[in-house]
């Protein structure tokens, strides 16, 4: 039985929370461009932090797939080996 104060991440959640994060995104963009001329500096700023947010946690994704794809690489050579 889980703890109630343990959380549960598994790794499609992960990516379909990215995947929601990347298209709210891509939505807020189009928006600020569809209105490029009452767009403050302010919402461009948002808007870039909003970008970068999706690069970082895009990177983080991939370190933890290669992390993982390393892991299973160094277990079947591991395998192999004995």
């Amino acid at each position: 039985m889980q703890d109630k104060n343990t959380a549960r991440l598994t790794f499609t959640t992960l990516i379909k929370k990215y995947v929601n994060l990347q298209s709210d995104t891509v939505k807020k963009i189009q928006s600020l461009a569809s209105s490029i001329s009452s767009a403050s500096p302010g919402k461009f700023l948002l808007a870039q932090f909003a970008m970068s947010q999706v690069t970082q946690i895009g990177d983080s994704i991939s370190n933890l797939i290669a992390q993982v794809n390393t892991v299973i690489n160094k277990a079947v050579q591991n395998q192999r080996t004995q």
